[in-house]
């Protein structure tokens, strides 16, 4: 009886907190969409949204004073048929056609049209149908980390950023929200956009781990902490519920392969100096959409300063 009465709290505590996911209408239907893709496809969003923090908050983790919300990261989590996951860094300032608005750097279908159009961009450029879609701000993300008693990353060099409020030397550090929130967040690197991603990437495998692991699935201490800031930190698409996240989280805890998009390099746009899409851009996504393994030659993950 108490065992019974133990599995039907948590289950009501699940499905209590799956109730609480703030959602959006990310992922409308639309004429021309791209029909199904093998595997699943989670399109991952960081904004740069300081929405609920309050100006200690923001003093704490020198987050500045803008309003409103841009993207800060944009990532596909692919999962094919078989095989591992694949983490997909899709770089700020690739130039693309935006339905509606004219060609610009991806992270400007955001600000035109918030995750509805920014979904559609990525779906019109890569011929992929996107099933889940997951956005989190500063605030959430600092919170999660500090959730799971933060994580273990080593560096192999010393950073030094005022803008992202980093400051760490060289070797293994134990994390918390506010330096872990500045790692993703710097640019202060030769190749700037380009090698921030790679940490991006890094560090969510590293979070998912660390989220996964028995010392925080088997202490409530650290789980509903770390359930309770999803939920608070995180918007998804209409049709997400938790057990996809915590799927998303399994997938990317399991040493995933991560990789940036591949490009056609730099070119000069009316949006300034860009990366053109292409013939590899289109191989790249051309292996998803078949629902395979992307070939190696395609995938990158050079650079950065996590080892």
């Amino acid at each position: 009886m108490i065992l019974l009465v133990i599995v039907l709290g948590s289950l009501g505590l699940f499905f209590y907190y799956d109730s609480k996911l703030h959602r959006v209408d990310a992922l409308p239907g639309y004429a021309g969409r791209p029909s199904d893709t093998p595997g699943t496809t989670w399109l991952i969003v960081g904004s740069d949204s300081r929405e609920g923090l309050t100006q200690q908050q923001k003093d704490d983790l020198a987050t500045g004073d803008s309003d409103g919300s841009r993207t800060d990261t944009i990532m596909l989590a692919y999962k094919p048929p078989s095989g591992k996951a694949t983490l997909i860094s899709i770089p700020r300032d690739l130039y693309v056609a935006i339905p509606g608005q004219g060609s610009y750097k991806i992270n400007a279908a955001y600000n035109f049209g918030g995750p509805q159009l920014l979904a559609k961009t990525i779906e019109q450029l890569t011929g992929i149908r996107i099933d889940h879609y997951a956005e989190i701000g500063f605030g959430g993300f600092d919170t999660l980390v500090d959730a799971v008693g933060g994580v273990n990353i080593c560096i192999d060099q010393s950073l030094r950023d005022p803008k992202a409020g980093l400051n760490l030397t060289k070797g293994c550090h134990d994390l918390n929200g506010q330096q872990a929130l500045g790692l993703v967040r710097t640019r202060a690197f030769p190749n700037a956009d380009l090698e921030r991603v790679v940490n991006q990437r890094k560090f969510l495998s590293a979070l998912m781990s660390k989220a996964t692991s028995p010392g925080v699935l088997l202490n409530p201490f650290r789980l509903f902490p770390f359930i309770s800031g999803a939920v608070d930190g995180l918007t998804v698409d209409n049709s997400t519920h938790l057990w996809n996240l915590g799927m998303l989280g399994w997938w990317l805890s399991d040493d995933p392969i991560t990789t940036t998009t591949p490009t056609g390099g730099s070119e000069l746009t009316d949006d300034g100096d860009s990366l053109a899409v292409g013939d590899n851009t289109k191989q790249f996504f051309d292996a998803i959409r078949s629902g395979k393994q992307i070939p190696k030659d395609l995938l990158s993950d050079q650079g950065g300063a996590i080892g």
